[in-house]
């Protein structure tokens, strides 16, 4: 299954047409809605609530846009769905919340956040609500084996590799050298076989997204693209762009 056409039709959204200094913060409703009035696909993150729940939000922790701190995933979704945020009255939706709200009108590139400990239950959810989904809509991460449970779990859907050219810095310090190689140069793609790469703009180009989009056929996504300068790399080394800070 190759990526399909409206995958790349459109710029993305990341975590929705956000606008903090309009109160419009990513991945609530607000962004969401500003994405489909601007025919923009739209990027959210979703993670595992303490009930099994698919959550849209980004960060492990609470804290940077919520009042509430600690772990997200010690929360039920009726709590997290209770949680008042800073910047606005909007509150945390489910991954059904999206779907409902979205309604298809434009795609959906779901990112599943991941712990790196092998624990399937969120792709499980996630394939649970769009199995009653019409809309178009594609899943990805960074966690090889999370690419690999929506290859078992949602064959039907596109997936998608989040990767860049390396992970020494602060972000990945938790994970072990042994996962952070096995990130390196997509060397999972024969057993998780995705259909699309989505690769860190800065680091194009580069020898493996060259590799999965012209000698394999993979759809290559530039993220996140904030400058002219790097529209114009994602233009020149890419098939389309996941945007925020500006309107294209």
């Amino acid at each position: 299954m190759r990526a399909p056409d409206w995958l790349t039709a459109r710029p993305v959204a990341h975590r929705g047409l956000h606008d903090i200094s309009r109160g419009i913060v990513e991945n609530m409703p607000g962004a969401v809605q500003a994405a489909i009035a601007g025919n923009f696909s739209i990027e959210v993150d979703i993670q595992l609530s303490a009930d099994g729940e698919a959550m849209v939000h980004h960060d492990h922790a609470l804290g940077r846009l919520t009042e509430a701190t600690g772990p997200l995933v010690e929360k039920t979704a009726t709590e997290l769905k209770a949680l008042t945020f800073k910047d606005t009255a909007e509150r945390m939706m489910s991954l059904s919340d999206l779907c409902a709200l979205v309604g298809g009108r434009v795609p959906l590139v779901i990112e599943v956040k991941s712990r790196f400990d092998r624990d399937r239950k969120l792709v499980k959810r996630m394939a649970e609500v769009l199995a009653s989904y019409d809309g178009p809509a594609v899943g990805m991460s960074f966690d090889p084996d999370q690419v690999l449970a929506l290859r078992e779990l949602l064959p039907s859907r596109p997936r998608g590799i989040v990767a860049q050219r390396s992970y020494q810095d602060d972000y990945w310090a938790h994970l072990t050298q042994q996962q952070r190689d096995s990130m390196l140069y997509l060397r999972h793609g024969f057993q998780t076989q995705p259909q699309f790469v989505a690769f860190r703009v800065d680091d194009l180009p580069a020898p493996t997204p060259w590799i999965a989009r012209n000698v394999f056929g993979c759809a290559l996504l530039g993220w996140t693209v904030r400058t002219t300068e790097q529209r114009t790399r994602v233009a020149q080394y890419a098939d389309q762009m996941i945007f925020e800070g500006f309107v294209p």
